[in-house]
């Protein structure tokens, strides 16, 4: 199964690529790795892990040892995007000492991440609009439709 890749830059600009390397499985989150593990075009890169998501959509945390699925206590902060069942929809601030628990992956890449944030923490040789020129393109304006008349 190929790995959507996330190539961010520094001022903001992400490169989707796909991947079919191997050599990604076994690594862990926060790890530098060589953008020639990844393909040639990237060679000279340098890339840092920064995240990952596994094929159901559970993130992994990099506190988490392994690859399997665990529930963990989490507490303000990281995955904490919800308040307690009872608050329902009304806005509320998050109660002090609020915890949650959550299932995430471990923090090791395996064959069931389907998708993987990097960070260029160095750049290598070719411009990565010359590796890219397809995402390159600005974004073509829509055809404003007319309303119909009734």
């Amino acid at each position: 199964m190929p790995f959507k890749l996330n190539l961010a830059e520094k001022n903001g600009k992400t490169w989707k690529v796909e991947s079919v390397s191997e050599t990604l499985v076994g690594k862990h989150v926060g790890e530098n790795i060589k953008g020639s593990d990844i393909s040639a075009d990237l060679d000279g890169y340098e890339l840092t892990i920064a995240g990952a998501s596994d094929i159901a959509g559970f993130p992994h945390k990099k506190d988490v040892e392994g690859t399997e699925l665990k529930r963990v206590l989490l507490t303000k902060g990281w995955g904490m995007h919800k308040r307690p069942r009872r608050e329902g929809k009304k806005k509320r601030y998050t109660p002090k000492g609020l915890r949650l628990r959550k299932t995430v992956r471990g923090s090791r890449l395996s064959e069931k991440t389907s998708q993987i944030n990097l960070v260029i923490t160095k750049h290598g040789h070719k411009k990565l609009t010359e590796i890219f020129p397809e995402q390159n393109k600005p974004k073509e304006a829509k055809p404003v439709e007319a309303a119909p008349v009734a």
